[in-house]
């Protein structure tokens, strides 16, 4: 199945009038991601949205005081990716700062025992003697998970983000903006984002009791944890609204001024990333997928415990730790990412492709097929589900990566609802969702899968676009722009960073490592050159005469041996034989 150069759509100039900018290009960038006044772009903690309309947080905020003031057993359930890792480091060290003596942690094993609070987990969460059991980042749909912890006695809040089903487990408590009824504005909040939020208001009613008081216990500053609040919401790949944005723009600071946890220093520097320099990407592309490689290849404990240390050198040896296992999770996806394609060829010279893309392999790692579906849908532009073998003999598990437009879990809820006995069960979100199946019912379900998409989306749908913010003025290809474009974040899902396209003409080229485009360009209208890469990508196939490009991409800084330059970073590039001027 082919792919092709996505198409370059230019976003429409808006000429809102934004004040307290003098930037022109910076205002047409925000007035084109929705910014309509300045104060859109304040990101003091005094502009966080307050935790009241959340519901069941005062319930939740009852237990916990109740719990501190018995020091009960506070038992922290964890998701198994980079935002149950933050969720649980940031609450287990909220609750310590608080007072609690009793605070322990349990993340399942995705190879044993799956996601969630299960019946099994439960099982072994008992071990601990929990009096209270608090789930991140999960349990919203772990109904008879929540049934057998209080049969067992054993309270449940749950905090979650995911998307409820229609029936609610019956726990004592539940935080999770996305169920029915609650009118909390900020519905994209990750789960670390609902977890902190309830820290905050146990916090606050902790000060009216005059807790902290009566036991000579600071009152605990709770943004020193966002620097780890920071990073979940930004690896979990939510929304970047302004609620959000506020948490990034606030834990970057913190970082950036080295008043982060000693984890996320160390994984900054296993990454080779400059912490004083830090930015969301550095988050998303370095710092998320090394935390999220012990949740995939082993045991999530292992980045938990990266963030929870205070000691420097313990720090580096899990970062360095977490570091191999991502690259051990990098070769595991590149030979599954091969495997994939030849399929995916054969079923086009088959005359068999499909709109919503179901891939299997019996040797796929269930731990990263999740990346790989979105390497798939990435290069495709349609929806994609890659399986593994389940943990149960006879059961696969998927993960699905969707398109813009396109719910993916509400796909599988109609695909459930026709064939009510083909997805064992199914959770997740607009983009991304994970499912479970018996394996003799895959080829029925991709047929679903595939009928299901067909009738949800257009010829246009599956056209793949780079948005573009136009061309860039020749003043403004500089390395004081750059930076001011890295300044002007947090960017990142639905706030996305500043593209540009236009066309260049190539002083030289050469490919490096056999599969990245290294390029100088001259700066149009200028005698001056600019740096640019694009990686994934080689000159295979070009004329020999081609001496012009015209590409999309990001203004970015490139820092080598302590000097500083601007860096294109290519999206997509096409030689043109003739200098090509795009239409404005």
């Amino acid at each position: 199945m082919a792919s092709t150069n996505k198409q370059i759509v230019r976003r429409p100039i808006n000429n809102l009038a934004l004040p307290s900018l003098h930037n022109k290009l910076l205002k047409r960038i925000y007035t084109a991601r929705g910014i309509t006044d300045a104060e859109q772009l304040e990101y003091s903690l005094s502009k966080l949205l307050p935790y009241d309309s959340l519901s069941g947080i005062k319930t939740a905020v009852s237990i916990l005081v109740d719990a501190l003031k018995q020091q009960q057993r506070l038992l922290i359930v964890a998701d198994f990716d980079a935002d149950g890792a933050t969720s649980c480091a940031m609450m287990k060290r909220a609750l310590t700062m608080m007072g609690a003596q009793h605070v322990d942690y349990l993340v399942p094993n995705r190879f044993s025992y799956g996601y969630g609070l299960t019946p099994e987990i439960v099982a072994l969460a008992l071990e601990k003697s929990p009096d209270l059991i608090i789930t991140v980042d999960n349990g919203i749909s772990s109904v008879d998970g929540v049934a057998a912890a209080k049969q067992a006695g054993v309270k449940v809040i749950v905090t979650d983000h995911h998307l409820p089903a229609k029936q609610l487990p019956d726990a004592d408590a539940i935080v999770n903006p996305n169920q029915e009824g609650d009118e909390f504005p900020a519905k994209s909040t990750a789960g670390v984002g609902v977890a902190f939020y309830v820290m905050l208001a146990l916090r606050a009613e902790l000060r009216h009791q005059q807790w902290f008081e009566t036991k000579a216990i600071a009152e605990p500053n709770l943004g020193s944890l966002l620097d780890i609040v920071a990073l979940g919401t930004v690896a979990d790949v939510v929304p970047l609204e302004q609620n959000n944005r506020i948490f990034v723009s606030q834990g970057l600071a913190r970082v950036r001024k080295g008043q982060c946890c000693k984890g996320i220093e160390a994984l900054l520097r296993v990454a080779g990333r400059n912490q004083t320099q830090c930015v969301a990407s550095d988050f998303g592309f370095t710092v998320g997928p090394r935390l999220n490689a012990a949740g995939r290849l082993e045991d999530m404990s292992l980045g938990i415990e990266c963030l929870l240390t205070d000691d420097p050198v313990r720090a580096l040896d899990l970062a360095k730790q977490l570091d191999s296992l991502n690259k051990q999770r990098r070769e595991i996806e590149t030979d599954m990412r091969q495997q994939a394609f030849k399929a995916l060829d054969k079923l086009e010279l088959a005359d068999e492709q499909p709109v919503g893309v179901c891939l299997y392999d019996a040797s796929w790692h269930q731990g990263v097929i999740g990346i790989l579906a979105s390497r798939v849908k990435e290069q495709l532009h349609r929806p994609v589900i890659a399986f593994a073998p389940g943990e149960e003999a006879g059961t696969i598990k998927g993960s699905a990566r969707s398109i813009p437009g396109l719910h993916i879990r509400d796909v599988l809820d109609a695909v459930a609802a026709s064939h009510p006995a083909l997805i064992s069960k199914f959770g997740g979100h607009a983009m991304a969702a994970g499912l479970s199946l018996p394996a003799e019912n895959l080829s029925l379900f991709s047929q679903a899968f595939d009928e299901q998409v067909r009738q949800l989306v257009s010829d246009q749908d599956l056209q793949g676009v780079i948005l573009s913010d136009g061309e860039l003025p020749t003043n403004e290809l500089s390395l004081d722009f750059a930076e001011k474009l890295r300044q002007a974040g947090p960017w990142g899902q639905g706030f996305p960073e500043p593209v540009f396209d236009g066309d260049f003409e190539i002083v030289s080229k050469r490919v490096l490592g056999e599969k990245h485009l290294k390029l100088m360009l001259r700066i149009p209208d200028s005698d001056g050159c600019i740096d640019a890469i694009a990686f994934n990508v080689t000159d295979e196939g070009w004329a020999e005469n081609t001496r012009h490009v015209r590409i999309a991409y990001r203004l970015d800084v490139n820092e080598f041996n302590g000097r500083k330059s601007a860096q294109l970073m290519v999206e997509q590039i096409e030689p043109s034989v003739v200098n090509y001027k795009a239409l404005k």
